[in-house]
């Protein structure tokens, strides 16, 4: 496909008369005739003021001064940017590293509430993981059928980290049912 010269002006309008494109800014007003501002003899347009329609909506996941507004179960105050983002290493660690990631968060950075739940969760899910593993394993030996368990453990462990860590960067916290993720850790 060729493409050519754009049309010069005055193609296909009505004489007198100079037709521009959506995209182009219109000429600049003379002296006395409002520009864009609406103000007399300023030509050119502003930034929309804090009533405009440019605005994000104020809801539960617009940031708003480096804070999510999203709350913490039990009236914690507002969740950081931080906090969401280590929380979430809890849960996504655990594919690259397993137990190690969560431990990491829970032991080292777990400075806020929201965090320390997430990752207590995280390493719960990791701690049960590695005990079905050991099992499971052993009772294979005995029963080759017996592999089954670990293996459908690790996917149900897997759809529960995916489950956790939307929640956990959303800012939000969601409880992972107690046969996956073994409450041995608060």
């Amino acid at each position: 496909m060729a493409y050519g010269p754009p049309p010069s002006p005055g193609q296909g309008q009505q004489p007198g008369r100079q037709q521009q494109s959506p995209w182009q800014q219109p000429a600049q007003p003379q002296q006395g005739q409002p520009g864009w501002n609406g103000q007399q003899g300023q030509p050119g347009w502003q930034q929309p003021g804090p009533s405009s329609a440019w605005q994000q909506p104020s809801g539960a996941y617009a940031p708003q001064g480096g804070r999510n507004t999203a709350q913490m179960p039990g009236g914690s105050g507002p969740v950081d940017h931080d906090d969401t983002t280590w929380s979430l290493m809890a849960y996504v660690g655990q594919f690259l590293v397993g137990a190690i990631a969560p431990a990491i968060v829970y032991f080292g950075k777990a400075r806020s509430p929201f965090v320390r739940r997430h990752a207590a969760q995280g390493l719960n899910m990791g701690l049960a993981a590695i005990a079905v593993w050991f099992v499971g394993g052993l009772l294979s030996l005995a029963a080759e059928v017996l592999i089954w368990v670990p293996l459908g453990f690790t996917a149900a462990v897997m759809f529960f980290l995916v489950y956790a860590a939307r929640a956990a960067n959303r800012g939000e916290f969601r409880s992972v049912p107690k046969v996956v993720a073994w409450p041995l850790l608060k």
